[in-house]
Order: structure tokens, then C-alpha cells, then sequence
């Protein structure tokens, strides 16, 4: 990526529905040159998607944790591809050490993190799990939109 494409990205990050005329101006690109950049990052792998930001009062869970996961073998692409299906599950990281990957949960209740955490341990290639609750969150460098 040269500091044009960075520039593009940071468009993007503030405004992934920006139009691409008005990135071209600020860019002092042309619209074809804007559109072939993004294609190039997207097929690059640069940019693998595009999301919605949504404010954390919208979507706040009363119930939050962490999950460490041990996968089995060279399972661990297919086990992060499921756990992209659990809508509950915020964040998914690899991690070293004891445990493979940590994921961010959240829920309405204790029930339904329990019902999260039984779905979660039926993914294939999951060997074992531990669970963390989040009581509170004194300090956070997340922006809260």
C-alpha cells in the first residue's frame, strides 16, 4: 500500500458508504483511478469487507466474557470461519499459549451465554474452552460512538 491507498482506507474507515466521487476530490483523483484502487485492496485481501458501526448504546449486552479455545490440530481456520456465524461473538483473536483463539461474547442473560457457550463448544475442531464474565469496564481505549 503506498499513502494514496492509506488515504483511501482512512476514507473508508470513517465512511465505508462514502461516494466515490466525493473520495476522488478529496483524494484529487480521478472516479476511475478511486474505483480501481478499491478493487485492487479488495482483491489484494487488503480490504476483506465492509461493516456497520453502530452506537454501543444500540447494541449493549448486560452479560459479557471472554473465551479461550483450544482447537484440535490444523482446525483452526475452519473453527474461526464458524465462529463467524455467532452473532454474540464480537471479536475473535489467535492467540499463543495455552489456549488458540479468545473471543469476545456477549448476551442478554446468563442463560443465553450459557446457550452461546453450548453451540460454541459443538463446533467441530473445539477440543476445550474456558470462560471469563466481564463484570465491568473501568477503563477502555475502544471509542464508544
Amino acid at each position: 500500500m503506498d499513502a494514496t491507498d492509506q488515504r483511501l482506507v482512512s476514507i473508508l474507515r470513517h465512511d465505508g458508504r462514502r461516494s466515490i466521487s466525493d473520495m476522488a476530490t478529496e483524494l484529487g483523483l480521478s472516479r476511475a483511478t478511486v474505483r480501481s484502487r478499491i478493487e485492487r485492496l479488495e482483491q489484494t485481501g487488503v480490504i476483506i469487507g465492509y461493516t456497520v458501526v453502530l452506537r454501543a448504546d444500540t447494541v449493549a449486552q448486560p452479560v459479557r466474557g471472554l473465551a479461550m479455545i483450544e482447537v484440535e490440530g490444523r482446525m483452526l481456520d475452519k473453527v474461526v470461519d464458524a465462529l463467524g456465524g455467532f452473532p454474540e461473538i464480537g471479536a475473535v483473536h489467535t492467540t499463543n499459549g495455552r489456549w488458540d483463539i479468545v473471543v469476545e461474547l456477549s448476551a442478554e442473560s446468563l442463560t443465553d451465554l450459557d446457550a452461546v457457550l453450548r453451540r460454541l463448544r459443538l463446533v467441530p475442531g473445539i477440543t476445550a474452552s474456558e470462560t471469563t464474565l466481564l463484570l465491568a469496564t473501568p477503563r477502555s481505549t475502544r471509542a464508544r460512538l
